[in-house]
């Protein structure tokens, strides 16, 4: 056993030094005699432990704060006592156990003298959950039990439960600026780490949104940077909004020199870079230079608004509550318009106002300055000296750095428009007369002076030899090259090529050659003029797009760093600020692409990149190039999204979800599935397959198989390519085992990389398939026929094809050489599959095309369980009758059976319509949800309201608790009298009933009501419902509604149900009475089987006699055939559509049902008239 100590090291992800680290022999819980040995960690926050001292996350942390002492219990044993448990350890040596002693004891009095209690965010005595932005129980796969999990802060932590939570006794904790979150399936999310991925699973839509959703706002407080917004604070006028009074401003213009709140800022933006540069304190890390800082110190609010906030009326100004509109009105009057900004003596003298900005720059006056620039004077205006030819100069030459700092921020100031947006500027460049060597700078000049276009810094780029001369170059953002046609008006003319530069002051430059290769050359020369040298192999690709961004990424995600990148189709090339040479991102090879906040995230197996512009008309323009050049891009396998081992997505994903829910399905591949439903599912995955994530009960086997098989079929150049398919062809031919082994050898290795991953991955799938035979019929021949004509793109007219499939799954061992030890694993997995689908099986979970489930009747006990299987028609009326059909129970004159929802978590209930389709409620049911089937008692009395009502609206007043999620515990202010109106289309709440417009208003048809609101938030009556609502862009809300009486809640709840489903609240009795429904295949709908065989005219005759006498063809099936040894034994699924019988012939597959022997056999499609 070893113990050390050492100083200032830790896991990667840690910010804290350690204090003493060492190996520590630890007393399990349950006080057994067996010590385990543990890695420990003691710094200024927690004492952890660990399984290895290569482990990032701990398996239990002890806040400091929580510690009251540290005792010896003999033979070198210690105690860490808390104020609720102990914890046992034992070191190498009584010397080493008093060395970890006396630094614990240190640190724990030392924490006491300072009252350091800023450390822990779980202290036994501090209220833990004020700390928490969310907190509450989540399932993590690898623990048996729910763990109850924090957001706090940058931080995530895992407790056991919420007892060890308030005792601040934790398993882990995860710091976020290494995280990322990603959406895994309906209720499951991945907090991904470089170190770790944690998969958790909330128990509801909803919650899950609401975790990620906190744990992406964690994130975003991770990456930021307080530093910067601490400094500015110190100044007690920056503490505030200059516009509104918002206590600490996170946000800046940093031209105008104001600090603004978030909402300020939003509207900031609005009126354009021209009139205000919005930039963040705590994530524009690179743009606050010490210089600005000091200048914001200086002048800042209180200067800034002395001049621009000097006339305004008390009525104008606005506040920390004004709204959206409010606050526009007024910015647009402060800063555009300059309506209450304090005049210079000077203003409407141009002349003047210059001569004074020119004086005033070599002094230290910022506010005469400010009040110059912002009255009129020119930033660029000329100074009269050649040497110091205008403001900017002379600042410099006076030393005057914070009027540099101003002037350069405001340079732009004098192009103000009244209408902000983009600027594009378009320029047909000039050649050369040999139309070969770079245009010359004269050439240059003169189409510029044409123009009458005055930025210089594109001069200065080109000038002869391509050295950079002046500082203006490095307005340049990036360039794009495109190779689409620019019309220019004056003259009219079409140029075949055009590129694009973007620059800081948020302008865009369009440029027009008839010649693609002067293109490439302006673009080059401009590209090396305006990147780092240290960058200058970038420019060597024939890239796309070219330029400087702002990236995170490694283990230090705390600032954003600058970096060079490129883009060459679908690579990304990327010189880091701390790597020498270039680095290759393959984005069809990401595993995750995404915009979140200003950000856009490349996940790829190693990594997690973000990049950020530094400004957005550029930004977004890079994140258009890299999401299309990350998509796929053809009809080749090459051009599609691949995953890490060279397999298309597409291939990855329909594979490996046959693979865990079709393997044992009768006929996979065989049959087809919905046409409509396949090429719905390929366009979606054609688009971008990284999103598509196919889900049990929402796709069938069938569509899934049909997906792949025509995604082979429609590839370009076929899987076994065009060049080489005869060849492979020819190779099936072959006697010789022996040769034909080696020739198909030789022919895979001929393949491109991506195709022979691809065919490997494929005959994988299928020889897995055809393990399973005895139960889904699909032998190897059987898959030979269906996958020959598909891969080889043969229409069945070559027999080889199948002969070729049907060799390399039946060989499939020693023609892909795979060894003992791969073929263990994936014994294995088929194993696992299997047992996981019976346990699906047993515990009534839905199978790929079925969807079984446990509706209860009356109330939810074990006697009352009825196990119903839910096909997608089925309404919630069908399902009452299938529930008391079982029962016998007989629906009595004015008795109002119903299926109804209950929502037990929060202690509500929806009674469904009767026209409600039941599959998508089931598959949105979280697990604390269920069905029962009762009699909905207070139906008569509202069907008796609505009928003697006058109108259709209702209004009256209710009491109201919105469920707000503060701090992401779902705190609220109580419930508050408010004054409602419920109309056809919408429902909209007044603060009184004198109030004209109203504070809120939802659309109807977003609402879903339940009756009933939990206990715990003390409603002021029992007559009150929950009321859920949910826009198209799936922003959700909650709220509970109270009414004073039952009369009321039944008249309210009459009036919804009236509203939301066009005055239909219950069945006519017509209706009730149900037609026999008979059982359905899922996968085959309600639809008859006809057994074929024989020629065209003989099936045609059969469906014919089908059409005049179902019943005779059904009991006459002997008669057609269906036994004789090697015939073609068809099945015709037929349906009855206006104008005639179509069917469309299938081979079941039965076991005894052999299929037709040898090859080139085709399906027919019949269609009878």
């Amino acid at each position: 056993m070893h113990s050390g100590s050492t100083e200032g090291s830790d896991a990667p992800a840690q910010l804290l030094p350690i204090i003493k680290a060492g190996w520590l022999d630890k007393n399990p819980p349950q006080g057994s005699y067996i010590y385990q040995k543990r890695w420990v960690k003691l710094d200024a926050d927690y004492l952890r432990y660990f399984d290895s001292e290569k482990d990032t996350y701990s398996k239990r942390f002890i806040p400091v704060t929580s510690i009251a002492r540290v005792a010896s219990i003999g033979d070198q044993k210690f105690e860490v006592i808390t104020n609720n448990r102990t914890f046992a350890f034992r070191a190498e040596s009584d010397a080493d156990r008093n060395e970890w002693m006396r630094t614990l004891q240190q640190m724990v009095d030392e924490r006491k003298f300072k009252g350091l209690n800023r450390i822990s965010l779980f202290q036994p005595a501090a209220g833990a959950v004020d700390a928490a932005d969310k907190c509450g129980l989540l399932e993590l796969r690898g623990f048996k039990n729910k763990l109850f999990v924090v957001v706090a802060g940058d931080k995530v932590f895992l407790f056991k439960n919420a007892e060890d939570y308030r005792q601040g006794i934790g398993i882990t904790y995860i710091e976020m600026n290494v995280g990322n979150v990603k959406d895994v399936d309906r209720r499951g999310f991945d907090l991904t780490t470089p170190y770790k991925i944690f998969s958790f699973s909330a128990d509801s839509d909803q919650e899950k949104d609401e975790w990620v959703e906190a744990m992406q706002q964690s994130i975003a407080e991770a990456l930021s940077n307080s530093e910067v917004a601490e400094k500015i604070w110190s100044v007690e006028a920056n503490r505030f909004c200059a516009d509104c009074r918002s206590p600490k401003p996170d946000w800046a213009s940093v031209n105008l020199c104001v600090v603004i709140c978030k909402r300020c800022a939003g509207e900031h933006r609005g009126l354009g870079p021209s009139i205000t540069k919005v930039r963040s304190l705590k994530m524009d890390r690179k743009v606050w230079t010490e210089e600005l800082i000091e200048l914001f110190c200086q002048v800042g609010n209180c200067v800034a608004n002395q001049f621009w906030a000097a006339n305004v009326p008390p009525s104008e100004a606005i506040h920390t509550a004004s709204g959206s509109q409010e606050r526009r009105r007024f910015l647009v009057a402060k800063y555009k318009e300059g309506k209450y900004r304090r005049y210079h003596p000077l203003f409407g003298n141009q002349e003047e106002l210059n001569k004074a900005l020119c004086a005033t720059v070599t002094t230290s006056d910022l506010a005469e300055t400010q009040s110059l620039v912002f009255c009129g004077a020119e930033v660029s205006c000329f100074s009269g000296d050649p040497d110091f030819p205008n403001p900017v100069a002379l600042a410099e030459q006076a030393g005057q750095k914070l009027q540099m700092e101003f002037l350069l921020h405001n340079k732009n100031s004098g192009e103000r428009s009244s209408s902000p947006g983009r600027c594009l500027s378009s320029l047909v460049l000039p050649t050369s007369s040999d139309g070969d060597s770079t245009p010359s700078l004269g050439s240059l000049l003169q189409s510029f002076t044409a123009l009458r276009v005055s930025k210089i810094f594109l001069i200065c780029i080109l000038s002869g030899d391509g050295t950079r001369k002046g500082s203006r170059v490095t307005e340049i953002l990036s360039v794009r090259v495109s190779f689409l046609p620019l019309f220019s008006l004056s003259p009219l003319r079409r140029f075949e090529s055009t590129f694009e530069v973007y620059i800081e002051s948020e302008r865009l430059y369009l440029f027009g050659l008839d010649n693609p290769e002067a293109i490439r050359k302006w673009v080059k020369s401009i590209a090396k003029s305006f990147i780092h040298p240290r960058a200058d192999e970038l420019v060597s690709h024939d890239f796309e797009r070219i330029g400087r961004l702002q990236y995170k990424g490694g283990l230090n995600l705390e600032r954003a760093k600058e970096g060079w990148f490129a883009l060459t189709q679908s690579t990304l090339y990327a010189l880091f600020e701390d790597s020498e040479k270039e680095e290759a991102l393959h984005l069809k090879k990401l595993q995750e692409l995404s915009v979140q906040g200003d950000s856009l995230v490349l996940v790829e197996r190693r990594r997690t990149l973000y990049i950020q512009g530094e400004r957005k008309l550029d930004f977004l323009g890079w994140v258009a190039a890299i999401q299309k050049a990350a998509g796929s891009s053809g009809d080749t396998l090459s051009e599609q999204q691949l995953t890490e081992s060279d397999i298309p997505v597409i291939v990855d994903r329909c594979i490996d979800y046959i693979t865990q829910c079709g393997l044992t399905s009768e006929g996979i591949y065989r049959k087809s599935g919905q046409n409509s439903k396949t090429t719905s599912l390929l366009e979606m995955l054609r688009r971008d397959a990284r999103r598509v994530r196919l889900k049990e009960g929402e796709h069938q086997v069938d569509d899934v198989s049909n997906t792949l098989k025509r995604f082979f079929r429609d590839l370009g150049d076929g899987l076994f390519t065009k060049e080489f398919c005869q060849d492979w062809l020819k190779a099936a031919a072959i006697e010789d085992e022996e040769e034909k082994i080696g020739q198909y050898h030789r022919l895979l290795s001929s393949l491109p990389l991506v195709n022979r991953a691809t065919v490997k991955a494929l005959i994988n799938h299928l020889y897995r398939v055809q393990y399973f035979s005895d139960m889904n019929q699909m032998t190897t021949h059987n898959l030979a026929i269906v996958f020959g004509p598909t891969l080889f793109q043969t229409d069945g007219k070559d027999y080889k094809a199948g002969r070729v499939v049907e060799d390399l799954i039946s060989r499939y061992v020693v023609i892909f050489s795979v060894d003992e030890q791969e073929m263990r694993k994936q014994q294995d997995e088929i194993t696992a599959i299997i047992k996981m689908r019976i346990a699906g099986s047993s515990s009534g979970t839905q199978h790929a095309g079925d969807f079984i489930c446990t509706v209860y009747l009356e109330e939810k006990k074990t006697e009352a369980e009825q196990h119903i299987k839910i096909p997608a028609t089925m309404t919630a009326e069908e399902l009452t009758f299938e529930i008391l059909e079982r029962r016998k129970i007989v629906m009595k004159e004015k008795e109002y059976w119903s299926c109804f929802e209950v929502n037990e978590r929060e202690e509500a209930e929806r009674p469904l319509h009767y026209s409600e389709k039941v599959l998508p409620i089931l598959h949105d049911l979280g697990t604390d949800s269920y069905l029962v089937v009762k009699k909905q008692l207070s139906m008569e009395n509202m069907l008796i309201y609505l009928a003697s009502r006058v109108g259709d609206s209702k209004h009256g007043m209710m009491k109201f608790r919105e469920e707000r999620n503060l701090l992401g515990l779902g705190l609220s202010t109580g419930f508050h009298d408010r004054y409602f109106i419920l109309n056809h289309s919408c429902l909209r709440l007044y603060k009184e009933v004198r109030s004209h417009r109203p504070e809120k208003e939802w659309p109807v048809k977003n609402l879903k009501v339940y009756l009933g609101i939990k206990k715990k938030l003390r409603p002021p009556s029992c007559w009150g419902f929950t009321v859920f609502y949910e826009n198209e862009k799936h922003e959700k809300q909650q709220w509970y509604l109270c009414c004073d009486t039952q009369m009321e809640l039944r008249e309210w709840f009459a009036t919804f149900l009236h509203v939301q489903n066009g005055g239909n609240v219950w069945p006519s009795e017509s209706s009730k009475v149900r037609a026999s429904r008979t059982q359905q295949d899922s996968r085959l709908g309600n639809i008859s089987l006809i057994p074929l065989r024989g020629n065209e005219n003989e099936m045609r005759n059969s469906v014919a006699a089908f059409a005049a006498d179902p019943l005779t063809v059904s009991d006459n099936q002997s008669a057609l055939g269906l036994t004789g040894k090697g015939a073609a034994s068809h099945w015709l699924v037929a349906s009855c559509l206006p104008g005639g019988w179509v069917g469309r012939a299938q081979d079941p597959l039965r076991p005894g049902l052999s299929p037709r022997a040898g090859w080139g056999w085709r399906t027919q499609s019949i269609v009878c008239g």
